[in-house]
């Protein structure tokens, strides 16, 4: 496990690495934060996954040591990002550039996942058609299609949702599934009953927002790790 430095232009980022016993290349797992930044928390979800057998990376959108308070309102550092989503493309694919480049790392069979912001990021990378990129996942991510797809989507698409998530109501998974379908991607939904906004995460607690939620926990990662058994 290792933290290392990387760079969008000039912009130094930091991310968090990852891997499994062995010598690689391995099939690689980007973990793309919410809106706090890159904490122990991604770092814990690269670990579980390096013990799956991938190399995963948790990485950096805000910047080295610009990171949020986990119990605040971290608007202010996300904010920028989801209001110009073609520097946010950049910032990603940045990411997936480092990736790529680490010699432990196969990269023709990357995926990326993200929580809440990390989510969209997720989707984001999707969008961005990058074909190394086999698999976008969001968990309890926004929707938002921005400057949309640069063509073909070529990963595989999953959202797994809170059904009760006040912040992507139902209508914007219809508008999700449109958007995928128009663009070709091969894509799912998965949406969890009585399930609110950050049901991964054990420390949510505001009921009728955000609520971590055990079952819902256990049934998305179920279904992301299938994904990824399939894809990489």
């Amino acid at each position: 496990m290792t933290v290392f430095s990387y760079f969008d232009g000039t912009d130094e980022l930091e991310a968090y690495l990852a891997l499994p016993a062995g010598n690689g290349p391995f099939a690689c797992v980007l973990i793309a934060p919410n809106w706090v930044g890159q904490t122990l928390w991604d770092n814990k979800v690269a670990d579980k996954l390096a013990a799956l057998g991938y190399a995963a990376m948790a990485i950096d959108v805000y910047g080295k040591g610009r990171r949020g308070d986990p119990a605040g309102d971290n608007s202010a550092l996300m904010g920028p990002w989801v209001a110009d989503r073609a520097a946010l493309r950049r910032r990603l694919l940045a990411a997936v550039d480092a990736a790529a480049g680490l010699s432990q790392v196969d990269s023709n069979r990357m995926a990326i996942i993200g929580y809440c912001f990390g989510g969209l990021c997720a989707l984001d990378v999707a969008r961005a058609a990058d074909p190394r990129i086999k698999a976008a996942i969001s968990f309890h991510g926004i929707y938002n299609p921005g400057i949309g797809a640069a063509g073909p989507i070529t990963a595989k698409v999953m959202a797994l949702h809170g059904w009760e998530d006040p912040y992507t109501p139902p209508q914007d998974h219809h508008a999700l599934a449109a958007e995928m379908t128009a663009a070709g991607a091969d894509w799912q939904i998965h949406a969890y009953g009585h399930t609110y906004h950050s049901f991964t995460n054990e420390h949510a607690n505001a009921p009728g927002t955000a609520l971590y939620n055990a079952a819902a926990d256990k049934r998305s990662w179920t279904a992301m790790t299938g994904l990824l058994a399939e894809v990489l």
